[in-house]
């Protein structure tokens, strides 16, 4: 999956909120921030009851996991050979692993989210499109990738063309030929299961934004409301 950037035109629109000298008159910095943090709350959380479930990845197209570049070659020499089930095996075990994992980081997003500061709230609202995706990468990417590597790990190693793509990409990485993340299907799974879920979350937060009256909230409908 490539990597993906948001077209948050509601980003925009929210930047509205913010003026040269702090948030536009009649909203406080500490709403501000509250309505910056529910929406994150509830974008985290949708973006992982959306996922974490079966399909979650396999049947959403902008998450799917493909097979990593450096193995495409190979699967189409395998599916010359008669091996097409053991390609979509595969496929299907690297999705599966990521809907496996994905609920794990519930916790700690929501945990960044809490803890959002009012210079957060600024950076995330005037920051741009892929705002969203750095405020929750830079606090969550590296426990969630330890969290959710031996998920993946169990999961894949029921697929025996998972070993053997293990194997062969070791050989390709110590020559430089494959990258780090793709030098193990775990890995490679690991880092675009955290991708597809900074995506969600942001398509999630986005929705929000276009309706915060329909969330119910009063702090959301203050702060984005018309």
């Amino acid at each position: 999956m490539r990597r993906r950037r948001f077209t948050n035109a509601a980003l925009a629109a929210a930047g509205a909120l913010l003026g040269k000298a702090g948030w536009a008159a009649g909203v406080s910095d500490a709403d501000a921030a509250s309505g910056i943090r529910a929406a994150l709350e509830r974008g985290a959380a949708s973006a992982v009851d959306l996922l974490g479930k079966h399909d979650g990845f396999l049947g959403n197209p902008k998450v799917r996991i493909p097979l990593p570049k450096a193995m495409k070659d190979a699967a189409k020499v395998a599916k010359l050979i008669g091996q097409q089930k053991q390609v979509d095996e595969l496929v299907t075990a690297m999705n599966r692993a990521a809907e496996a994992a994905v609920p794990e980081a519930k916790a700690l997003l929501l945990s960044a989210a809490k803890s959002m500061s009012v210079d957060d709230a600024r950076r995330i609202v005037s920051g741009g499109d892929d705002s969203v995706t750095k405020f929750f990468a830079a606090k969550t990417r590296k426990p969630l990738a330890e969290k959710f590597l031996p998920i993946v790990t169990r999961q894949t190693e029921k697929v025996d063309l998972a070993a053997r793509y293990d194997a062969l990409a070791a050989k390709a990485a110590g020559m430089g030929l494959v990258k780090g993340d793709e030098a193990t299907v775990e890995r490679y799974v690991t880092g675009k299961a955290l991708d597809g879920l900074y995506l969600m979350i942001g398509e999630e937060e986005k929705k929000i934004r276009r309706d915060p009256i329909g969330t119910g909230s009063a702090i959301l409908a203050k702060v984005f409301g018309k």
